[in-house]
């Protein structure tokens, strides 16, 4: 029997959202993968232009299951990046799923060249579910991100990962993109 279809939206974050953002973010399950944003980054991101941030909305009643922030929307270079991808559940498939609603936003929707990303290297499920999205690996920042887990401080390294337009063009015509 096929895995049932996941359905995902994303919807504009609106200020009033913003406490619950703060809550996924700081979720201890979600912390060792990401650096934390104050409220007015959030803020920030809400208003301005450049960035794009959304609340992902799940499930057959369309329930609250995370956010994402691009950078970069109105980049000169058309250059836009997946900022922030921070879910509540995991190894069900939303994060594939919204990857691939964002590469089609990107690329489509804001006539992306370059879409791309950093990764924590402690963060393998992730570069994982990247890889496998057609993201190509293009170097390392080493040890650029203080991290503390269980209590030891320490630091881990940044992975950059990018998609070009072309190569999503690419997988679209091999049918690995679905477009909706």
């Amino acid at each position: 029997m096929p895995a049932p279809v996941l359905t995902v939206r994303l919807r504009p974050t609106m200020l009033s959202d913003l406490d619950d953002v703060i809550e996924i973010e700081n979720d201890a399950a979600n912390l060792p993968f990401i650096t934390p944003w104050e409220r007015t980054q959030h803020e920030g991101a809400v208003r301005f232009p450049d960035f794009r941030h959304f609340i992902v909305e799940a499930g057959p009643g369309f329930e609250r299951a995370g956010f994402v922030i691009l950078q970069g929307c109105r980049s000169q270079h058309r250059s836009v990046e997946l900022k922030r991808i921070v879910l509540q559940s995991k190894g069900q498939g939303l994060g594939r799923a919204c990857v691939r609603l964002l590469k089609q936003m990107a690329f489509r929707d804001l006539h992306a060249h370059r879409f791309w990303l950093d990764v924590k290297t402690l963060n393998t499920r992730a570069q994982a579910l990247y890889a496998s999205e057609g993201f190509v690996e293009e170097g390392r920042l080493r040890e650029s991100v203080r991290v503390n887990i269980d209590g030891v401080d320490g630091y881990d390294s940044l992975i950059l990962m990018s998609m070009l337009d072309r190569e999503y063009a690419a997988r679209v015509a091999m049918g690995l993109e679905a477009l909706a």
